[in-house]
């Protein structure tokens, strides 16, 4: 586990199983990640919480395993010479070439600035031929009641009813509720999101991501997961940065990059 510590007190700690970030307490703040007390944090199994990357294939879109390997690989630390920023990395292994026949380097770099959370994700097509990927950080917001907290922003917007299996339906609320199992893919989205709760605002920014992906599993799909606590679906809400609707085609020697910057209001 490596912590990261800014000079006005802020705070974040990233598993090397996953570069998964677990924790970030910005300054003068409580914590802002949900990250389900029945996670199992061993090497090779996904956590639950934080902010999983999910690489390079998103949920069951394509062939390969749900949310392909890199949530659940062992990433490589590369100090960065401050306490506020760190790098890491995931190169193309054997293993991951049995399940996906490509050379890649992808990297995370993490950065704490006051209030605000960065995570930087990039890939870097090293092979000698083409390859296109989907992908997001899966961030797992913690709330106190989600049936309290409003999402703003996606008026108007597209998007993919994962649940009930609906395409192209649109949004015309101005302030998302969650009212029961929500999965949604919202394509094209705007680039900048609010999640507000009673007590507190979150700015959510992202760039190089085309998409976000609303989810939260509701009571009964909640209870169906084992690693999620007992009620852990009332604390928590995913908005997730994402590029789904259209892969990232890199040829050999190019690279991608997409952020999402998370702001305490």
């Amino acid at each position: 586990m490596i912590t990261l510590q800014s000079g006005d007190g802020a705070s974040a700690k990233i598993a090397l199983n996953g570069a998964h970030v677990v924790s970030w307490i910005p300054a003068g703040g409580p914590e802002q990640l949900f990250l389900s007390r029945c996670s199992v944090m061993e090497p090779g199994v996904a956590i639950r919480g934080g902010i999983p990357i999910i690489f390079p294939q998103f949920s069951a879109w394509g062939d390969l395993p749900k949310h392909g390997f890199a949530r659940s690989s062992l990433w490589t630390y590369c100090s960065s010479g401050h306490a506020d920023t760190a790098l890491f990395e995931l190169r193309a292994t054997p293993e991951t070439q049995g399940i996906w026949p490509h050379i890649f380097l992808a990297q995370l770099r993490v950065t704490l600035s006051g209030k605000s959370l960065d995570a930087e994700f990039t890939v870097h097509n090293t092979d000698t031929t083409e390859f296109s990927f989907t992908c997001a950080l899966h961030s797992y917001l913690r709330v106190k009641h989600v049936e309290d907290v409003v999402l703003t922003g996606l008026q108007g917007t597209h998007y993919y009813d994962s649940v009930t299996g609906v395409p192209d339906c649109i949004e015309s609320a101005p302030e998302l509720r969650i009212g029961g199992q929500v999965d949604r893919i919202y394509m094209a989205s705007p680039a900048v999101l609010e999640l507000r709760q009673p007590e507190s605002r979150t700015l959510i920014v992202q760039s190089g991501f085309t998409d976000t992906v609303v989810w939260n599993p509701g009571a009964v799909a909640g209870a169906a997961l084992s690693d999620l606590e007992p009620g852990g679906y009332e604390r928590m809400l995913c908005v997730e940065s994402a590029v789904i609707g259209t892969p990232v085609c890199l040829q050999a020697g190019e690279q991608w990059r997409g952020s999402q910057r998370m702001t305490m209001m």
